[in-house]
């Protein structure tokens, strides 16, 4: 099998200040979402490109003593959320359009860290790629994803 590859994230331009600064509080909301449920946490964030980490906990396992599936797909459809909202000056709405995992590795008892990056974007669509390792490097899960993006409404 040929090796998955994420592409280098200093190919990727840095975002702006004012663009980061949208993030710094990810994970951190009065009122829990489930991102900030399942633990998540960014670690870099540049222009279409994305890093974060799921730290891991037992009550993420399944019962045969591997991280869950779903807590592994849930950071690669969390992961290019950033990357996608990185053009916009602000959150934009986005909406999961189609997602595809491959499990390729079990992670056993260490955290996912996930990147998460653009392939094409268009107006309202992105064309989005993730790529899961275990915190020692394996290559655990990959992802294609669809997202639906809006301008932001208020809230």
């Amino acid at each position: 099998m040929a090796a998955v590859l994420a592409p280098d994230p200093e190919s990727f331009e840095p975002v702006p200040p004012e663009r980061a600064a949208l993030w710094r509080n990810f994970g951190q909301w009065e009122q829990p979402l489930f991102p900030q449920l399942v633990g998540l946490q960014i670690e870099e964030i540049r222009r279409d490109y994305c890093r974060m980490r799921l730290p891991y906990r037992p009550e993420l396992n399944q019962p045969a003593g591997v991280v869950h599936g779903g807590a592994i797909a849930t950071l690669i459809d969390t992961v290019v959320v950033p990357a996608v909202a990185s053009a916009h000056d602000l959150i934009p709405d986005m909406l999961t359009l189609s997602m595809s995992v491959q499990y390729l590795g079990a992670i056993v008892g260490e955290d996912a860290v996930g990147e998460g990056w653009i392939t094409r974007r268009g107006r309202s669509v992105a064309f989005c790629e993730s790529l899961v390792r275990t915190a020692a490097g394996a290559i655990a899960a990959t992802g294609q994803l669809v997202y639906k993006v809006r301008e932001a409404t208020p809230r």
